[in-house]
């Protein structure tokens, strides 16, 4: 039978409330500092000094930026629908918060007698929320484009549209290898699987396939042909100025900090690692914010990096690369994880060797079984 959920009271409802407002303004700041960070590691991957003006060496250069665009004039054209082309930074942004509801961020603290989870939900689903939320942030880019009136906005709407869905397959595909291995749709159920070894390490083609597809699903360079400036000018946001440019802005800084927790929560541990006995909350919310800034550091290192691909590139890749992977390592997975009860552990072994054999064996013989290309200037025989 189902148990009851225990009734909330007043304080209850206080310190989730006042959870809720913590997380915001945490999540508010991370951006900031995020922003500052990104163009500190690019001025110095480029031998630059970067901002130094606003702040301390410049890490209060985006709370100016966003000041200044909080003030600036906003410009709606002419042929906007105006209703949708308000709304649509609105709809671009908020997905993005809510997706950070169930990744937990630590073990807790105690206040009041109470203990309070560094969590605001721990959905049973919390997997399927995560990739609901993913889902909603396209809606805010289409209508984007759509609503401004005009052809640019509208080609960079479409290639997001086609580009989000593709990927989401890819990484659907690597979250349900988590949960296949984990046995749990619940973060904190990842989490606490991952005491003895993180998931990266049995996952690790699901941990590729996720980066890649985080990169594709927050516009991330090299996948940003939604934005590509020197194609679309700056892509669906092309007429979007002052505070409702900088909502599209921050949603697309909130989303990458959201795709990074999550992948921190599900293949490098959460919040768990080493620490000492004292001042025991802490530590796992240092570990977590370490953790999450490694990953958003190699986000910025691709960026700074690889070139912008050709959108057939880019499609081509998540259809006929990415997505088989996906499948070829969910079956994988399901064997892992069913064959032992089954056959037991030594017919998993000998199988897996088999599989590598063949997998040996096949990349031997392709040289000589594969056509050869005719280089140009090649008259063939």
């Amino acid at each position: 039978m189902l148990e009851a959920a225990p009734e909330m009271d007043w304080l209850d409802w206080i310190l989730l409330v006042a959870r809720v407002v913590v997380v915001f303004f945490a999540v508010l700041i991370s951006v900031m500092l995020l922003i500052w960070m990104e163009r500190k590691v690019a001025a110095d991957m480029q031998t630059r000094m970067g901002p130094m003006r606003a702040g301390p060496r410049g890490v209060l250069i985006t709370l100016a930026d966003g000041i200044k665009l909080f003030f600036k004039e906003g410009i709606t054209p002419t042929l906007a629908d105006r209703p949708v082309y308000l709304l649509a930074p609105v709809i671009a942004m908020i997905p993005a918060f809510l997706a950070f509801a169930v990744i937990p961020f630590g073990t807790g603290v105690t206040l009041f007698g109470r203990h309070v989870p560094f969590q605001i939900a721990d959905l049973n689903v919390g997997i399927l929320w995560v990739l609901a939320m993913g889902s909603l942030m396209v809606y805010g880019i289409v209508l984007a484009g759509w609503s401004s009136g005009s052809n640019y906005p509208l080609l960079g709407s479409i290639r997001s549209t086609a580009q989000m869905i593709s990927y989401e397959v890819g990484m659907g595909l690597a979250l349900v290898a988590v949960l296949m291995y984990s046995g749990s749709l619940q973060m904190s159920q990842i989490v606490a699987s991952q005491d003895r070894v993180w998931n990266a390490i049995p996952q690790f083609p699901a941990f590729a396939i996720y980066l890649i597809a985080g990169l594709a699903e927050t516009n991330r360079p090299p996948f940003d042909l939604p934005e590509a400036e020197t194609e679309l000018v700056a892509g669906y946001f092309t007429e979007y100025s002052g505070i409702k440019f900088a909502m599209f802005y921050l949603g697309e800084y909130v989303n990458l900090v959201v795709v990074s927790s999550i992948a921190v929560t599900l293949f490098l541990g959460g919040w768990r690692g080493p620490h000492p006995s004292f001042v025991a909350w802490l530590w796992p919310l240092l570990w977590f914010i370490a953790k999450v800034v490694a990953v958003v550091y190699l986000y910025i290192w691709v960026r700074l990096t690889l070139p912008r691909i050709r959108y057939d590139r880019l499609m081509s890749f998540g259809w006929k690369f990415l997505i088989p992977i996906g499948l070829l390592w969910v079956l994988a997975t399901g064997a892992v994880v069913v064959l032992p009860d089954v056959y037991g552990k030594g017919a998993l072994l000998t199988g897996a060797l088999i599989v590598v054999g063949a997998i040996l064996v096949a990349s031997l013989l392709w040289p000589l079984i594969a056509p050869r290309r005719q280089s140009a200037g090649e008259t063939p025989q």
